[in-house]
């Protein structure tokens, strides 16, 4: 990425990380995009579209993290114009889920689309799975 605002925003965007593995979406929401067009599709659940939505979908979703840390962001793929950006990336991240016990390793494939708006960068679309390496075609057919 060449712009320095975004790429504060890109690395914003990876220590807020932390807080949402420990069940604190806030520094993560921080920033988001209020507009009614931004997106949320996480592992957990449908995709949310507008801002309460998102939110409510981020802060369930932290509610079952806990005792984590990410570990690693390893960049795949990026793209920048002037007004619209995105990155592919695997998060690495340990982690208790649920009501675990003991940390898991949790991989998660994550696209995440900023788009410049007043007052700068703003995060517009996130989408995480958890497919991060190749799968039988099977596995796609069902509900």
């Amino acid at each position: 990425m060449r712009d320095p605002e975004l790429q504060r925003l890109i690395e914003q965007d990876h220590q807020a990380s932390t807080a949402f593995c420990n069940g604190d979406p806030g520094p993560k929401l921080a920033l988001y995009s209020r507009a009614d067009d931004v997106t949320l599709a996480n592992p957990l659940g449908p995709p949310a579209l507008g801002w309460q939505q998102v939110r409510a979908t981020a802060e369930s979703s932290a509610a079952v993290l806990r005792e984590g840390e990410p570990t690693r962001f390893e960049r795949i793929s990026e793209c920048e114009t002037a007004d619209l950006a995105y990155i592919l990336e695997i998060e690495r991240t340990t982690v208790k889920v649920g009501g675990a016990n003991a940390p898991s390793p949790v991989a998660l494939r994550v696209t995440t689309v900023f788009r410049r708006e007043s007052g700068g960068w703003k995060v517009v679309h996130r989408h995480a799975d958890p497919i991060t390496a190749s799968r039988e075609a099977r596995t796609i057919v069902g509900g």
